[in-house]
């Protein structure tokens, strides 16, 4: 009663089948159903998508990465891999097929796996703000995704994602973060050094998009830089430390 089910799950729970097609639940995709005013959450929404496929077809691209808590994408279509010939159609769910499955774990393909998959959807921007949260995370690392993108090259977005991955970065902070230095840089400036100390000491402030050259910093301001007042006082002590040491910044909110 409080998660997707399946027609079978319901049956050895003592549901009577006929009362699905009643008032009291309402069917999300082929065969999976959920109570009438059930909350659904993103991960709710996965569940059902893997309960109407059947167990060889895997969770894959970024309904993967989606299952792992980022949520900037939109969720639909459901991603899936298989290997063979299985042909599905199903409202919302998007099957990809391929000789041979990449690598996979107990929830479908890898994070590694799923992001070479993205790379060859994804615009590049989303791609970096998606590589830098698997990076930051620890759900993926640099050196493993190019190998595994240099091993399975003809895989569809292996290409795509060596390139992605010289610009990715395991120290931003934020999706946002990640956005803004993508901007930066696609707007001609350098790539910034990214949440690094602006002056040489135990205590210095950090510094989310720091040009040293220039001594310029590019603060992304989140909106717990202003619902949160730890936060904002801490902000009014480290812009403080900066002007002090002759450092200019930039606060840049969501609405720029």
């Amino acid at each position: 009663m409080s998660a997707p089910f399946t027609v079978d799950m319901a049956r050895e729970a003592g549901l009577p089948i006929k009362s699905l097609r009643g008032q009291r639940f309402i069917s999300l995709l082929r065969g999976v159903h959920v109570r009438a005013g059930h909350p659904m959450t993103t991960l709710d929404w996965i569940r059902a998508a893997k309960l109407a496929m059947p167990d060889q077809a895997h969770l894959s691209h970024l309904s993967r990465i989606q299952a792992l808590g980022l949520d900037i994408h939109p969720l639909h279509p459901f991603h899936f891999t298989v290997t063979g010939d299985l042909h599905l159609a199903m409202r919302g769910v998007f099957l990809h097929r391929t000789p041979r499955l990449p690598p996979t774990d107990e929830v479908g393909v890898t994070p590694t796996a799923a992001f070479i998959g993205a790379s060859s959807w994804e615009r590049f921007i989303d791609l970096v703000k998606t590589g830098d949260w698997l990076l930051h995370r620890g759900h993926m690392n640099l050196a493993g995704l190019v190998e595994l993108a240099r091993h399975d090259s003809w895989r569809a977005g292996a290409p795509e994602a060596i390139k992605v991955s010289r610009m990715l970065d395991d120290r931003a902070r934020s999706v946002r973060e990640s956005e803004t230095r993508i901007l930066l840089v696609g707007a001609g400036l350098p790539p910034p050094e990214v949440n690094r100390p602006v002056f040489d000491d135990p205590n210095s402030p950090i510094g989310d998009l720091w040009y040293p050259r220039w001594r310029v910093c590019i603060e992304y301001e989140g909106g717990q830089h202003f619902t949160d007042r730890s936060q904002g006082l801490r902000d009014v002590s480290r812009y403080a430390d900066m002007r002090d040491a002759g450092i200019a910044y930039v606060q840049v909110v969501d609405e720029m």
